[in-house]
């Protein structure tokens, strides 16, 4: 993902809905039975700051949904990014090589 994902400071919303495709073929994976996360961190720091857990909104066609929990951008402000990770219904693990890209700007 080329863009960033506006955001403001202390925002609760909106949610940020992604569709979970495989990159080799561009088709939609199936996540029926999976639990999907976001981790979240600033850019270019290791350490996770939240880990969302997503709202699956259509499983067969991949669809996932992120809520923002109230603490998440309580204090941020500057570029993150996020790592979008299935765990599928065998336990099998699979993360989207491109990352999200956020910029969140300060409240007034």
């Amino acid at each position: 993902m080329a863009d960033k994902i506006k955001l403001v400071q202390g925002d609760t919303r909106p949610a940020i809905q992604v569709t979970l495709t495989d990159s080799n073929t561009g088709t939609a994976i199936n996540i029926t039975g999976a639990t999907v996360v976001m981790f979240f961190r600033a850019a270019g720091i290791s350490g996770i700051l939240d880990t969302l857990t997503g709202v699956i909104t259509d499983a067969v066609n991949g669809k996932v949904a992120f809520n923002w929990n109230s603490t998440t951008l309580a204090t941020a402000v500057g570029n993150y990014e996020g790592e979008v990770q299935v765990t599928f219904s065998d336990g099998g693990i699979q993360s989207t090589y491109a990352l999200l890209k956020f910029i969140v700007r300060a409240d007034f």
